[in-house]
């Protein structure tokens, strides 16, 4: 394994990476979205549900929802950046 390939796997087991589950138009999913990237090490990609019937079904009336992707664990709404925090301990 090359040094460059080491440090990137290093640097992947370091940052958290998260789901938020939302829609366009959401205030809500816009103010979650702001909370979770002012934490360091962690990656947030933003899931539209409003696509897809079954994220539609199980998260429609429920965002923002964040999932860890470790995990698999969600935080709804509503959170603060300390929840986050928390959460992702």
């Amino acid at each position: 394994m090359y040094l460059t390939e080491k440090f990137t796997l290093k640097i992947l087991s370091v940052i958290k990476q998260l789901y938020l589950y939302s829609t366009l138009h959401c205030h809500l999913c816009e103010v979650a979205y702001s909370l979770a990237i002012k934490i360091p090490d962690i990656s947030v990609s933003v899931i539209e549900v409003a696509g897809d019937e079954f994220l539609l079904a199980e998260y429609g009336i429920r965002i923002p929802v964040l999932q860890r992707q470790d995990t698999k664990m969600e935080l709804n709404w509503p959170f603060s950046e300390a929840d986050i925090q928390v959460f992702l301990e």
